[in-house]
């Protein structure tokens, strides 16, 4: 048997031992591949030979072998020292709940904490802030010492009379497109040449839009 067969065997024994769980081959392989390194072959090699020295037990169900530890190699255990074994698991599951709460509150605030601000960049944020306050003061300031300022009175005449403009607006150029779709009902060219000829140019022309009163 080669140094890696032989590592293979008491590796296999002792995690079969530790666990006293059954396995299949496939089963040993995948949880001791990663850390071992060692191949499907070597691995189902070493539990057949594990099972033929009787230092491990096999139980066949169907194509399947499952393999476990030797039973008799542990000492029995008495129903008081199960049901201290079960409080046991028990406590120690209750445990791993609230550790395991525990942990994904502080991922939590973790993430919360990856996600603000640091120092350095909370202190170049305030002073960019700070610029702009004072900018807007200056500005206010401005604002606040012209002299050209509008009377409340005059801004709503100066409302007022843009309402009744652009009203006004409105309702001639909607006479205008009554009066060329009367016109054009026995006109025999069309409505472009028509407007070409009497000349007349229309707010899309030059780009215009009616404001919203």
């Amino acid at each position: 048997m080669s140094k890696k067969d032989a590592a293979a065997v008491a590796t296999i024994l002792t995690y079969l031992n530790e666990q006293n769980r059954p396995y299949s081959s496939q089963d040993v392989f995948g949880n001791l591949q990663k850390q071992h390194g060692f191949g499907k072959t070597a691995v189902v090699k070493a539990m057949d030979q594990l099972a033929q020295e009787g230092k491990i037990r096999e139980k066949t169900y169907g194509k399947q072998k499952i393999y476990f530890a030797d039973q008799a190699q542990f000492t029995d255990v008495s129903d008081t020292d199960l049901k201290t074994m079960d409080t046991r698991i028990s406590e120690l599951s209750s445990q791993v709940q609230e550790v395991t709460q525990s942990c994904r509150q502080l991922d939590s605030e973790l993430k919360e904490l990856n996600s603000s601000l640091t120092s350095e960049e909370m202190s170049s944020e305030i002073e960019e802030l700070k610029g702009e306050c004072a900018s807007c003061l200056e500005r206010l300031q401005k604002i606040k010492s012209a002299t050209d300022h509008v009377a409340p009175q005059e801004r709503e005449k100066i409302c007022k009379a843009r309402s009744l403009y652009v009203k006004e607006w409105r309702k001639r150029k909607r006479l205008t497109q009554d009066m060329m779709g009367a016109i054009l009902e026995g006109y025999p060219k069309t409505k472009k040449q028509f407007m070409e000829e009497v000349g007349v140019e229309t707010d899309e022309y030059h780009g215009v839009t009616i404001p919203a009163i």
